[in-house]
């Protein structure tokens, strides 16, 4: 079978995806892909989520900071950065992500956009609402557990 020619074939976007979620979550490739495909079909319809066809090709998760390659078709950037931004959690985690840029290669993409090391994370004692409290700090981020829950604060937050 012969190769399509270049003006035939079909063109792609490949977006650089950064993932943040708790210290202690573990989200995997198939559930963020079946996360993407399930915001991708909400948001768009199936006949707009098959458009973007939005395919993850690479994807790195630890310590509660990853990243990942999303391949989109090409007249569907947009679309598939509007689904990538209302996906709010993976198999039950909460996760933020962002979209920290467009490369119209992986290459490109991987080496202007994506870190590949993730930043370490140390586990200490913080003063947090008058009381000291475990956290796990990455950075200038910290992750401390409550009475209620979990709380997200900046190294300013804490005494």
């Amino acid at each position: 079978m012969k190769h399509l020619p270049k003006h035939l074939r079909p063109r792609w976007r490949y977006l650089a995806v950064g993932i943040e979620s708790w210290s202690d979550a573990e989200i995997g490739r198939r559930a963020f892909q079946r996360s993407l495909w399930y915001s991708a079909g909400n948001l768009l319809g199936d006949a707009g989520s098959a458009d973007a066809d939005l395919t993850l090709l690479s994807f790195s998760h630890a310590d509660g900071t990853g990243e990942a390659v999303v391949r989109v078709r090409h007249g569907h950037v947009d679309d598939a950065r509007a689904a990538i931004a209302c996906v709010s959690e993976v198999d039950g985690e909460p996760v933020g992500i962002l979209v920290r840029g467009i490369s119209g290669t992986v290459r490109a993409c991987e080496e202007r956009y994506m870190g590949r090391a993730t930043p370490s994370s140390t586990q200490r004692d913080v003063a947090f609402g008058s009381a000291e409290r475990a956290a796990v700090v990455r950075g200038d981020a910290c992750d401390l557990r409550v009475e209620s829950g979990r709380v997200g604060a900046t190294t300013f937050d804490i005494e």
